[in-house]
């Protein structure tokens, strides 16, 4: 097989591929903002045990909002 045929039959089966990709694909912009809700979610959960870890057991933590 000739290397152009070779290199044009690759780029016709990833075109093909990234074709068939795209339509199952669901949107990635819903996910955007509910990644980041979990994100910062965990955050504060960490940035709260932490608090607890580092504080005294007989002086609570107090939170700044």
């Amino acid at each position: 097989m000739h290397a152009d045929i070779h290199l044009q039959l690759h780029a016709l089966t990833a075109a093909e591929l990234r074709r068939e990709a795209a339509a199952v694909r669901p949107s990635a912009t819903p996910r955007v903002p509910a990644l980041r809700t979990l994100r910062a979610r965990l955050g504060w959960t960490l940035v709260e045990w932490g608090l607890r870890m580092a504080t005294p057991a007989h002086r609570p933590a107090t939170l700044a909002a």
